[in-house]
Formats: C-alpha cells, sequence, structure tokens
C-alpha cells in the first residue's frame, strides 16, 4: 500500500508531455528521442492531431504541462485545440515544441509559428554542406559542422566543443524583426537557401544564408518556453544515430543526440531553472526587518536563490546577480557576493527619504526570468536624531561663545569699574 502511494506521488509530480503526431509511425521512427524523454520521468501520451476529444485546457486547468507539435502537415487541430487555444496554454506556463517539415506544412503549423513570430520558408538546399551518403542528390540533407551555427547558450544546445556535426532535412524559419523574445539558437550556413527542389528558381529565396533560422527558441515573460524548428528529421532515429560523410571529412558519429536531448531538458525545464527561496533585510546588527529604515542607515540584504539540477534543487552558483535599491530610478546598484547560494549585500541608505524597493531583476540566456522586490519605507531624521555639533560650524560655534565671553566681560566692566573722581583746581590770587 505505502509502494503504491508512492507510485502515485511520483506520477502526479511527473510532467505530462502530450504529442500531437500526423501518423503514429512516428512513435518508432523518434524512438530514441522519446523514451530519452521517458526515461527522464516524463509521462508521454501520443494522439493524433485531429483527435476529437482533444483538450488543453479543461475548467481552467492545464491537462498537459508541455505541448510536442510533431504534425507538420496539420490543416487543423481536433477538439478544442487552435492557434488561439495553443496561445492560452503558453499563457498559463505551458511549454510547446514545434517541429515542420521542409515545404509542406499546414496552416494549424504555421498558425501557431506566425503567433510567435516565425514564418516557415521553403527547403533548405546547401549544394557545400552536405551529407554524401543519405543526400539523395537534391542536397537537402545538410550537415552543420561549423560552432559558429550554433548559438553560445550551454543551457540550450549544451557545451559547442563537444557537439558533434548535425544532421538536418526541413525547411527554413524566418523571424519577424518585431520579435524580441527569439533566440536563434541554430543557424544556416552561409552557402545554404531555401528553395523548393522540385520547382525551378524564378525567384529570390525566402531565407539567405544565415537568415535562415533552423531552430529558435522563445522565452515568454511569464517563463514558459518555446522551441521551434522546420525540421522532423532533426529528432529522427536516421539522424541520432547516423554517421556524418561530409565531402572532405572523417566519417563522425552526428551530434544530434546530444543537441535534441539539449533542447528538450530546456524547453522541458530541467534546466536553466532558478526561484527565490528566503529574502532577508534589516539593520546591520540586528535580524528582524524594521517598520521603517531612516535615511543613512547600514543595511545587510540577503537573498537565497537556488537552481533545478537533476530534478533537484541547489543552491545557485551565479556570481552576476546584482541588487537596485530603486525609488524611480536606482539610487543603489551593487553586485551580490555569492556564498553557497546565499546572496549578499551591505550598503548605506541614501539620504534622501521615499518609498524604495529592493529590487533583483536577474535576465540571463537559458534561465529564466528571475524577479524579486520587496518594498520598504525610508524617512527621515527625527528631530532628536540630528547631531548636536557640527565640525564645519566650529567656527560659528567660537564666534558665539567669544561674543556671549565679551558681553561679560563688558559687562562686568561696565557695572564694577569706577573711575577717580576729577578734583577742581581754584586759581590763587595775590
Amino acid at each position: 500500500m505505502k509502494l503504491l502511494l508512492l507510485l502515485l506521488a511520483a506520477s502526479a509530480a511527473a510532467d505530462r508531455v502530450l504529442v500531437l503526431v500526423d501518423n503514429m509511425s512516428i512513435r518508432e521512427s523518434h524512438s530514441i528521442f522519446f523514451k530519452s524523454i521517458t526515461d527522464r520521468g516524463h509521462i508521454v501520451t501520443f494522439k493524433n492531431a485531429d483527435e476529437g476529444s482533444l483538450q488543453l485546457i479543461k475548467f481552467g486547468e492545464l491537462q498537459y504541462d508541455n505541448l510536442f507539435l510533431f504534425a507538420p502537415s496539420a490543416d487543423e487541430f481536433g477538439g478544442t485545440i487552435t492557434a488561439a487555444e495553443i496561445a492560452r496554454f503558453v499563457d498559463q506556463g505551458g511549454n510547446v515544441l514545434l517541429a515542420g517539415a521542409g515545404s509542406n506544412v499546414g496552416s494549424a503549423v504555421r498558425d501557431v509559428a506566425a503567433d510567435n513570430g516565425f514564418e516557415f520558408a521553403d527547403q533548405l538546399i546547401d549544394h557545400v554542406n552536405y551529407d554524401s551518403i543519405l543526400d539523395d542528390g537534391s542536397h537537402t540533407t545538410v550537415v552543420a559542422s561549423s560552432k559558429a551555427q550554433l548559438m553560445e547558450a550551454p543551457l540550450i544546445v549544451g557545451d559547442r566543443s563537444k557537439v558533434g556535426p548535425i544532421l538536418y532535412s526541413g525547411g527554413a524559419l524566418v523571424a519577424s524583426p518585431n520579435n524580441r523574445l527569439r533566440l536563434d539558437v541554430f543557424k544556416a550556413s552561409s552557402t545554404a537557401y531555401s528553395h523548393d527542389p522540385s520547382k525551378p528558381m524564378r525567384e529570390y529565396p525566402s531565407a539567405v544564408g544565415r537568415q535562415a533560422i533552423l531552430v529558435s527558441a522563445v522565452q515568454a515573460r511569464n517563463n514558459a518556453r518555446l522551441v521551434l524548428t522546420a525540421s522532423l528529421h532533426l529528432f529522427s532515429n536516421e539522424f541520432l544515430s547516423a554517421t556524418v560523410n561530409k565531402e572532405g571529412d572523417k566519417p563522425t558519429p552526428s551530434g544530434n543526440k546530444a543537441f535534441v536531448d539539449s533542447l528538450a531538458k530546456w524547453v522541458l525545464k530541467e534546466v536553466g531553472v532558478l526561484r527565490v527561496k528566503n529574502v532577508e533585510h534589516h539593520k546591520v546588527g540586528e535580524k528582524e526587518p524594521p517598520r521603517e529604515y531612516t535615511i543613512m542607515e547600514d543595511v545587510d540584504y540577503k537573498l537565497e536563490v537556488e537552481e533545478l539540477k537533476n530534478n533537484k534543487w541547489v543552491p545557485f552558483d551565479g556570481k552576476d546577480v546584482q541588487l537596485e535599491f530603486v525609488r524611480i530610478d536606482p539610487f543603489v546598484r551593487t553586485t551580490l557576493k555569492n556564498k553557497n547560494g546565499v546572496l549578499s549585500a551591505r550598503f548605506k541608505l541614501p539620504d534622501v527619504y521615499g518609498v524604495y524597493k529592493f529590487l533583483v531583476d536577474y535576465r540571463r540566456v537559458g534561465y529564466t526570468h528571475l524577479l524579486d522586490i520587496q518594498q520598504v519605507s525610508v524617512r527621515p531624521l527625527w528631530h532628536t536624531q540630528y547631531e548636536r555639533f557640527i565640525r564645519s560650524a566650529f567656527p560659528y560655534y567660537a564666534s558665539s561663545f567669544s561674543m556671549m565671553a565679551s558681553l561679560v566681560v563688558f559687562s562686568i566692566v561696565f557695572l564694577y569699574h569706577k573711575s577717580d573722581p576729577v578734583v577742581a583746581q581754584t586759581k590763587k590770587t595775590n
């Protein structure tokens, strides 16, 4: 009975992943990728994209924590799922992984991408960087062997120096210039372009060189995460277990598995998740926060931050977290010292009274947005707290006392000094 309760508790705590597919054969063709997800404790549910009972939100509650759209040709989704419903799913904290497939992308998938600031372009072609064995002659099985094509973001792509050449077959993404939240995780090489290989080229390609985005990521303002790519083959067993054969290079195992595992861990919030465990602020020498602070007082501030690693919360080791003491503009900005996850600072309050905030606003690529605000009041000095004698006023003090002393001396002289009487002299007559 106790074991059953533990199993039920573990299943309740595990993230639920809904995978929408065009064909259930994807379970077998992409089994390595999905097995790695289930091995990490996630509950994966496969459903056809047009199933009539599909629901992401029911009675205001999320039915799944994560959504994988592996149905690139879907023109519409079943049940209540629409592009607007997926947007609400993201607004409530759900995470999305979307995979397209070359030029054949359905309108439903295009609508989801458009809502996040992306458009699907045609098939990616590269006549220089392609696999000489897996490619069918159209040069659409592209090899990305340059580390510069991957974004410098270890939490999202892993260690770039250890990731092998990546196989890619699919279309490209074109981002809207107004999409400020996007992260261009994986870009095409400068020799690639986007075009339908079955048609003659009569127009300039819609995406050329580094403009063609292969994998992009978005972290919403509520920390929900989205990963978009135009290649379903990127996650396939064929590419994950393939050996890359590029003209002029030695055969090398593909880096697809390490790459897609890093992407999946990030979008499923297994890495890069921060939380505030405890916040303290008080006067130096005290332990409890006061009802209000006084200008020019020395203050201690402590913030305990944890990071999720291997499903455990551990102390965060970041050294670049800053604290701001803000009224309208920051009056104090200082870098917090990190000691085993406890970030601390000591500073003197400004000599301007008002309502202030202890503000920590930490934004780094790959991490969730860490925001903590503590509002406090800072009052002026009471009349009994001002200095009795000011050093700069000593000359004035001296002049005042000298005047008083002079008055005393003058009064004593004036009151008690008696001059000798004047005697009138008479003239003698003979």
